[in-house]
């Protein structure tokens, strides 16, 4: 990259911090060996980086994920992980991409049109909530590749730019019974990642969790106290998981997650920043 470059992109960056601006996307495509040609609409925000499907990604979720399954992102963005998911799921299987941000749902939209050899992805403009209700927006960025829920537009928790639309929040679980009842038996992987909530959205879908035990990906936010890491951990445990800490696997250099054994090991802030929690031990 030239100095020019390198100041032109800072300088969009800068910018894209600060002031709005609605960002397009480009299709990029990669030839995924076993997989074929895979499709990407990668968002044009200076702010985010270029997604890449890779072979060892898509390879790890087709160890979670059963043939002709149900696969649930909650907090989808613009699809970096659901289109893998998909992928790895193949044709029969069907995925529910949950995001509540107008800003990423277009782009998240434009990823559920292409691979259309591959799983179905169905994008939904909700947040996972526990009442169907209407909510604020806020994030750290003018450009909104990020950000939460909030209940007061003055919360600047996550950040000091709001959508002046609110966003609407649905319970899920009552979502799934209404309208995808008979999918619910085939649910494999639920994905999870809402900047802090996480935990409340899981206990919305306690139901389908206790009965069907899917595996489980979900963040564990920089800020949760102590208490809070030891809930979630809790949480799976009480509903017979074993839980694992994936925040550094590196997908080119094999995957080995490693195993914590109480709440304690999560509850250590910068401990754990992704979970793996699954019904049975990882073996592959």
């Amino acid at each position: 990259m030239s100095i020019l470059s390198y100041f032109k992109a800072s300088f969009n960056r800068k910018k894209a911090r600060q002031v709005f601006q609605n960002y397009g996307y480009q299709i990029d495509s990669f030839n995924v060996p076993n997989y074929g040609e895979i499709q990407y609409a990668n968002w044009l925000n200076p702010l985010v980086t270029k997604k890449k499907i890779i072979v060892e990604e898509v390879d790890f979720f087709k160890k979670l994920i059963n043939t002709n399954s149900l696969i649930i992102d909650i907090g989808a963005n613009t699809g970096d992980l659901t289109v893998p998911m998909a992928v790895a799921a193949g044709e029969g299987s069907l995925i529910l991409a949950l995001d509540p941000n107008p800003q990423v749902f277009t782009i998240l939209e434009a990823n559920s049109k292409i691979n259309k050899n591959k799983a179905t992805i169905i994008p939904l403009l909700v947040a996972a909530t526990e009442v169907e209700s209407e909510f604020y927006f806020a994030s750290s960025e003018a450009s909104f590749s990020n950000g939460a829920l909030i209940t007061d537009k003055s919360d600047n928790t996550h950040g000091k730019f709001k959508l002046k639309e609110k966003v609407k929040g649905i319970n899920l679980q009552n979502h799934l019974f209404q309208n995808y009842s008979e999918w619910i038996p085939k649910i494999s992987l639920i994905k999870v990642d809402t900047e802090g909530h996480d935990l409340n959205v899981l206990k919305t879908l306690s139901v389908i969790i206790e009965k069907y035990k899917p595996t489980i990906i979900a963040e564990v936010f920089t800020t949760l106290s102590f208490n809070d890491r030891a809930a979630m951990f809790n949480f799976f445990k009480d509903n017979g998981y074993f839980v694992y800490d994936i925040s550094h696997i590196d997908f080119l250099g094999g995957i080995n997650p490693k195993i914590l054994m109480n709440e304690n090991d999560m509850a250590k802030p910068g401990i754990a920043s992704n979970i793996l929690a699954m019904e049975n031990e990882w073996k592959f």
